[in-house]
């Protein structure tokens, strides 16, 4: 049976990711049921998960809670995921470094995306024929990638 390991910001979890402490991500999704399922999927993979409804809610639990990564769906109500993006990008180091996967279910031709991502750095652009499995799978590959490593 799996246990739920979704975690409140202010919970720590003694779950490990590789060897070293598991990694937090933010999963930020207005629609309750994919934003559930991102969270269970990556949770079962040794991750520490949080989750917010909207921008602004990620906007605070991203600052205070500072993520590995975020998983940032850019159409929500409120303040929008490229929004978000923008406002922690001009935060602090943290906000301008950290991964950002954005799921979105346009086009790459559409309007919205071009010139608006291009100069964001640390961000990956996760297109409209996105799959769970393949969100996790980038999750880990970038979240390796981001590990230190030792001098």
């Amino acid at each position: 049976m799996l246990q739920n390991k979704v975690q409140n910001p202010e919970h720590q979890s003694n779950v490990r990711y590789g060897a070293s402490k598991a990694a937090m991500i933010l999963v930020v999704e207005d629609e309750p049921d994919m934003r559930q399922a991102l969270a269970e999927s990556l949770s079962h993979e040794g991750f520490e998960v949080l989750q917010a409804s909207n921008g602004g809610e990620g906007l605070a639990q991203a600052l205070g809670t500072h993520p590995d990564l975020i998983v940032l769906d850019i159409l929500m109500p409120k303040i929008g995921g490229m929004e978000m993006m923008k406002k922690l990008r001009q935060t602090n180091s943290w906000g301008r470094k950290v991964p950002i996967i954005l799921l979105t279910n346009l086009s790459a031709d559409d309007k919205i995306m071009h010139g608006i991502v291009e100069d964001q750095p640390s961000y990956y652009l996760v297109k409209s024929d996105w799959k769970i499995p393949d969100v996790v799978e980038k999750v880990k590959s970038l979240v390796q990638k981001s590990e230190p490593k030792g001098e």
